[in-house]
């Protein structure tokens, strides 16, 4: 039997997705029990427009407030939470926007994420970056003016090895003064070399808090363990990381549970490790090469700003990054409001940093995208539109000691 066919038709030809696999690092950690408590006792149709109004007059937003503010009784306030938002993000981030760009420098995927374009049955053109491919992407991308950069792969410890990404990360280092990873989760003492090597921050998507649901779009590969996922950040902070990222793909479950457990999730790991720089995003589902369509929940762009604004009332001391899936207009809107950091120059696609940036290519060769993108300003414009509306960009603020 077709082994993909056997994946998405016999579900006992899985491995259990809440069992770790035996070379996986199991840490002690109640965070996840608190989550999914409150995560799977929240009913949001419960909530008032009384409950919204009492939350935005608390000076301190608890648990049960961003409960309701997460509500769909929330979304008639959604100018006064814009408001208390921005009043937040004023308070503690002042009117600076911070920019930064990804480099994928692998799409090889052990995965079978149903949603996802680099999965490992899906069709694209893969493309593994070497060394010098790589340092030639960073290169340009730092003539450009880019100080910080998000360095992703594909889920696949076969094409990308801990070796590979840790040297990439050196490469980083010599070109940028800020360096990100979004790659596949690994061990505190994986994580540590990768510090070593000079990454500050690791981002990981839990995809959803749904461990049901995610097992059903997690077909296969090292992704389909739910709990090991979840522990990322907090193996990342044990390691030594300066700061670590989360978020929920809005759409793939119910968004507004997502929502809140990616939200609790930063709230009990900022309890735990207060010196740590925590950071959200909110990116809702896109189209992918050779995707097809499947039942995801729609999250409209005034339920998106809810979310965000929501976020910004809870944690006011969280970065949050809205990337290049959505549009400029919305990206425009939401740094004036709630949103501290965004992307530029985008591409979700392996080694064409030469090309999107006006430079000769020669023999660049191209990988295929993870997703589309919505934003597809330059570094210069979208700095330029920044100030334009009275912002200030700033492509870097840490002294290296």
């Amino acid at each position: 039997m077709d082994r993909k066919y056997q994946l998405e038709n016999d579900p006992s030809s899985r491995i259990n997705h809440m069992e770790y696999l035996p070379d996986m690092e199991v840490i002690e950690s109640d965070i996840c029990d608190k989550v999914l408590e409150e995560m799977n006792s929240y009913d949001a149709s419960r909530y008032t427009a009384r409950d919204v109004r009492n939350a935005l007059s608390h000076e301190n937003c608890s648990i049960e407030d961003v409960k309701a503010l997460l509500s769909p009784a929330a979304e008639p306030f959604l100018e006064e939470m814009a408001q208390r938002a921005q009043r937040e993000t004023s308070r503690h981030f002042g009117n600076t926007v911070y920019i930064f760009t990804p480099l994928y420098i692998d799409n090889h995927c052990e995965n079978y994420c149903v949603y996802c374009g680099f999965n490992r049955y899906n069709k694209i053109r893969r493309l593994k970056l070497n060394m010098e491919e790589i340092e030639h992407e960073m290169d340009v991308i730092a003539r450009s003016g880019m100080e910080e950069i998000l360095l992703l792969t594909g889920e696949s410890r076969g094409s990308s090895s801990i070796r590979y990404i840790g040297e990439a990360c050196r490469l980083a280092a010599k070109y940028f003064r800020m360096v990100g990873l979004e790659v596949y989760p690994v061990n505190t003492e994986d994580y540590r070399y990768f510090h070593e090597c000079g990454a500050d921050y690791v981002t990981v998507f839990q995809e959803t808090y749904n461990s049901d649901r995610y097992e059903e779009l997690h077909l296969d590969g090292r992704k389909r363990i739910w709990p090991y996922r979840f522990h990322t950040q907090e193996r990342a902070l044990m390691a030594g990381m300066r700061g670590v990222g989360f978020s929920a793909l809005l759409g793939l479950s119910d968004f507004r549970r997502d929502a809140l457990a990616t939200a609790l999730h930063v709230y009990y790991l900022q309890r735990k490790y207060p010196r740590a720089e925590m950071s959200l995003s909110c990116p809702r589902i896109r189209p992918i090469v050779g995707g097809t369509d499947l039942c995801y929940e729609k999250v409209s762009e005034r339920q998106l700003c809810q979310i965000l604004c929501a976020y910004r009332i809870f944690l006011p001391f969280a970065g949050i990054t809205v990337s290049s899936r959505e549009s400029s207009a919305f990206r425009n809107g939401i740094v004036r409001i709630a949103a501290t950091k965004v992307s530029a120059g985008v591409s979700t696609g392996i080694g064409d940093h030469a090309e999107k940036y006006g430079e000769e290519c020669g023999e660049c060769k191209e990988g295929d995208e993870q997703f589309e993108i919505n934003d597809t300003r330059s570094l210069d414009t979208m700095y330029n539109d920044i100030r334009g509306a009275g912002l200030q960009p700033v492509l870097n603020d840490y002294v290296s000691l």
